[in-house]
């Protein structure tokens, strides 16, 4: 008897399509994300699922399912990935695509990101459409490529290649969702924005010389050092975006001035504290550096890669004049590299109703929270393309969110079955009351 035919109850058959998700390889690189495309289209056709595969290279493939609603409602798209992180097997105690049972876990590469949530998604599709349901407006499902990559054959492709296919009122994604105990109260945190990626490089120039005579010369990485140091302790003044101002609300019942919020979090709660503190504030670590390419070359030229988080609704020019006023006039060059991310949903309207119905039903007394996600998930592909109200939210309850922590691109990955369940639950949940 198969995983999924001997199962029960759609909260048995969600841990069954986890384990198979988790047996195909989908590491990225090089992704081979067409293996799980094709397992949960299979899977979802035999419940009379729609469904269309869309690849920029055959071996590539997005999964986009669909059950169309009865009329012209909202529509929300439940949306994961299907490639995984580079697991070394030597550093696990089990095979990270094995799809093992322990316990009351299942472990592997992706349990948590994020194929256990690829798996309640499809089966909260099929059981809806084994019922019969349909909504007033379309239910998507999207298991797009290369969210861990991004090389251009997941989601960023999805909605300039195919827009219409995956076009959405709404969505529901990973981010957030964790449980979390603070000063006696009880916290869902649902993600409504993501901050912005903005790599800076700084580059420091000086001229080259033979490393026996270093007088001659002058030392671009030298000249650099002081820089780098002053950017390790950079410091800027606390502002309160609304997410944050949200989260403290739902904490203390009021939202205290901006200087003090941090040292109130910290009061009730060091778990608080590290939620807020890099959201109130762009971020900026230098992490990479290179100079000479040979021990006997002085360098002309030291370039410093500074990683840079910033607030939603900040912009990089922004960024930068913080950064040059805090490092002081010099001879130096800060060029921006990139930015991705630094998007923003509304924290109001029938998604967060969504959400904080389905918090107060599962665990009366417990409250829903916004955050913002210090990095940046594929939400913000459907907060630029169309407008979407992009919500990170998978809940979680029987593992707490700093074990979550270490374990999401690490060893020895796992989830609880029962976290799956709630999960499936949640995303169920949010199909009917947001679809109507």
């Amino acid at each position: 008897m198969s995983e999924v035919a001997d199962v029960g109850s759609a909260e048995s058959e969600v841990a069954a399509l986890l384990r198979r998700l988790i047996r195909l390889d989908t590491t990225n690189p090089p992704g081979n994300e067409t293996l799980a495309a094709e397992l949960l289209r299979d899977y979802l056709e035999a419940a009379g699922v729609e469904c269309h595969l869309y690849a920029r290279v055959p071996e590539r493939a997005n999964l986009v399912a669909r059950i169309p609603g009865r009329g012209s409602g909202p529509s929300l798209a439940m949306l994961s990935h299907t490639d995984v992180v580079l697991a070394d097997a030597s550093e696990w105690e089990r095979d990270p695509f094995g799809g093992e049972f322990a316990g009351s876990e299942i472990w592997g590469r992706g349990a948590l990101d994020m194929k256990g949530e690829v798996a309640a998604s499809a089966v909260a599709l099929a059981t809806l459409a084994r019922e019969g349901w349909r909504g007033d407006g379309d239910l998507i499902f999207i298991a797009a490529a290369d969210e861990e990559v991004g090389a251009g054959f997941g989601l960023e492709w999805l909605v300039e290649a195919h827009p219409d296919a995956v076009r959405a009122d709404f969505s529901v994604n990973e981010g957030a969702g964790d449980r979390v105990e603070l000063g006696g109260k009880v916290l869902y945190l649902c993600a409504t924005a993501e901050k912005m990626s903005s790599p800076f490089e700084l580059r420091v120039r000086g001229r080259s010389g033979h490393g026996a005579m270093p007088s001659i010369a002058d030392n671009a990485l030298v000249k650099a050092a002081p820089l780098i140091e002053r950017l390790g302790a950079f410091e800027t003044e606390p502002q309160l975006i609304p997410e944050v101002e949200g989260f403290l609300a739902a904490l203390f019942g009021e939202v205290p001035p901006a200087a003090d919020a941090l040292a109130r979090a910290r009061e009730v709660a060091p778990l608080a504290g590290e939620l807020i503190e890099p959201l109130l504030w762009m971020t900026v670590a230098p992490t990479m550096a290179h100079a000479s390419d040979k021990r006997n070359i002085i360098p002309a030229l030291c370039s410093v890669t500074v990683d840079t988080r910033i607030l939603p609704g900040q912009t990089p020019e922004e960024a930068e004049a913080t950064i040059r006023a805090w490092l002081g006039e010099g001879d130096y060059e800060l060029v921006n590299t990139e930015r991705f991310g630094g998007t923003r949903s509304p924290i109001s309207g029938p998604l967060w109703d969504a959400v904080r119905s389905f918090v107060e039903s599962e665990e009366p007394g417990a409250a829903a929270a916004p955050i913002c996600v210090a990095g940046f998930t594929d939400s913000h592909w459907m907060r630029e393309a169309f407008g979407t109200v992009a919500y990170g939210f998978f809940p979680s309850r029987d593992m707490d969110s700093e074990t979550a922590a270490r374990l999401i691109h690490s060893a020895n990955e796992r989830v609880p079955v029962s976290d799956l369940e709630l999960g499936l639950r949640w995303l169920r949940h949010a199909a009917q009351v947001v679809c109507g």
